[in-house]
């Protein structure tokens, strides 16, 4: 294989999680392999007469202990220079997430971008699982007071998300009997100003969640999140602790039945979490859970990611 020419699209340095985030371990895997990574922000893109470019360091990465990395000088370049690009900045998922994946479609269609920005634009993790009625547990997305009590009253327990955050913030269960029910429901959307996401509360989430990391549309890693006591998230951001677990008869379902949609979407690189037998987000943004995976399950889902690259990247360019 050729060396690569990689450009990340993610948060600044020194706000990742360098203990467990997935882009850094995807990033030195490509650098063991010898291709030349460079980063940038969204905020870096700029678009001069259809064409796209970005104002990127270079980056080498060294881990022993911990990640130190050396970053070079700022550049411009034209990003259709670029084999692969990777999107991996996080949510929130807004208006300046959204206009980087519209300015990312002016890329060649040389460049191979993980995952498809127009994919990303239209699945919000939240929002899309909702096209797979059967996979999940009652949902109602909407700001209507009227039709949220209504949807309480039939479902009696459930959990509040807004639509677009990441890592478990501003979601929190509530219940029928729950004093002071309509001043919380008028706050919360007072305060999202968006409809919210209402979903009927899976008791089996206080034996944890599941993490699914699918590569490609096929599962590769799992793992399960216990919350801590007294919590109703599983996030391990929130405190949830990573168990090893093994695929059900059901997750083995779910992942088959998403793996046509995430074929034809150009979504490579996915997460999906499921509690008990319901199916509740698929996370297509900067999935995570790779270093947590790897230390349960003693594997290397990086070397699989760019070994899988490597050979989609040959067949897309004939294809072209």
């Amino acid at each position: 294989m050729i060396k690569l020419r990689i450009a990340i699209q993610m948060d600044p340095l020194n706000k990742l999680h360098h203990e467990s985030d997935s882009s850094l371990i995807l990033a030195k895997e490509a650098q063991n392999r010898g291709h030349k990574i460079f980063i940038y922000e969204p905020k870096d893109l700029t678009l001069i007469d259809n064409q796209l470019f970005a104002n990127v360091s270079s980056l080498k990465i060294e881990k022993k202990n911990k990640y130190t990395f050396k970053k070079g000088k700022c550049c411009i370049i034209n990003l259709s220079s670029i084999n692969v690009l990777l999107i991996r900045q996080d949510p929130p998922f807004n208006i300046n997430y959204i206009t980087a994946t519209y300015l990312l479609e002016h890329l060649s269609p040389k460049t191979l971008i993980i995952n498809n920005p127009k994919s990303i634009r239209n699945a919000p993790e939240k929002l899309h699982v909702t096209h797979f009625k059967n996979l999940t547990p009652p949902t109602l997305i909407s700001q209507d007071e009227i039709e949220i009590k209504k949807f309480i009253k039939k479902h009696k327990s459930l959990i509040v998300k807004p639509l677009y955050e990441k890592g478990g913030k501003g979601i929190f269960k509530i219940t029928l009997s729950e004093k002071n029910l309509d001043k919380k429901i008028k706050n919360t959307l007072k305060k999202e100003k968006l409809p919210i996401v209402i979903q009927k509360y899976i008791p089996q989430v206080r034996q944890g969640d599941k993490r699914i990391i699918l590569l490609d549309g096929n599962p590769v890693g799992i793992m399960k999140r216990i919350p801590t006591k007294n919590e109703i998230r599983a996030n391990l951001s929130r405190g949830g602790r990573a168990e090893k677990t093994a695929f059900s008869t059901k997750d083995k379902f779910i992942c088959k039945k998403l793996k046509p949609w995430l074929k034809k979407e150009g979504i490579f690189f996915s997460g999906i979490d499921i509690i008990g037998n319901y199916l509740t987000e698929i996370n297509v943004t900067s999935p995570t859970g790779i270093v947590e995976i790897n230390n349960l399950e003693n594997i290397k889902i990086e070397k699989k990611f760019w070994n899988l690259v490597e050979k989609k990247l040959t067949t897309y360019l004939k294809n072209l």
